[in-house]
């Protein structure tokens, strides 16, 4: 039976061969992780070992299972620990169906309102792009990359001002962009935040 710091031997040799393999440097997968170089230095020393979480990153970022870290001579037998390109394609593909129902509902509620009152809302488009942008976060979650954030969360704050400002045109509102400076300044800060 293995004990702890066999694991972390183990894990810590894992993650430096994969690595090696995708040619980066240690400042390099820092960065992809939003680490620093000193913690990723500490895991290919067997010193500590990443979370559960920094794990699932990393096993995204390699195209391996998590499974791959904790096997002894796991670099011989990459094929059996590879993610199938067909589990990426399939959540792809199930992020853009969610994405796809969102703006057949705007449709319909477009549809529906032509048809039955002499309003017609078109703004229901422009309400779709926040609430795809918050679909897109929510499976970014769980499928997807910390950097995706950055870009999701700025689309959202963008597009949702501009709905406000648009549905309120009449009392020209132009002045709510400015909220969008700060709240973009702390999605920036955040984006940069290396985590130990």
């Amino acid at each position: 039976m293995m004990n702890m710091n066999d694991i972390k031997a183990i894990v810590a040799e894992n993650i430096t061969e994969l690595r090696k393999i995708h040619n980066l440097t240690q400042a390099e997968l820092a960065d992809k992780l939003n680490y620093t170089d000193k913690a990723i230095s500490k895991w290919e020393r067997a010193e500590s070992t990443p979370d559960i979480e920094v794990l699932y990153h990393l096993s995204e970022i390699f195209g391996v299972t998590i499974d791959y870290f904790v096997h002894e001579n796991a670099k011989n037998e990459i094929e059996n620990f590879l993610i199938p390109q067909e589990i990426k394609t399939n959540r792809t593909v199930i992020a853009s169906m969610v994405v796809s129902l969102v703006w057949l509902l705007a449709t319909i509620i477009f549809v529906y309102t032509s048809i039955n009152t002499p309003i017609i809302f078109w703004q229901v488009f422009l309400w779709a792009l926040p609430v795809s942008g918050i679909v897109l976060l929510v499976f970014n979650g769980f499928w997807g990359r910390r950097k995706n954030v950055f870009i999701i969360m700025s689309e959202i704050n963008w597009t949702l001002l501009a709905c406000v400002f648009i549905q309120l045109l009449d009392y020209n509102l132009w002045l709510i962009f400015i909220l969008g400076i700060p709240t973009q300044v702390l999605i920036v800060l955040w984006s940069k935040l290396k985590l130990n």
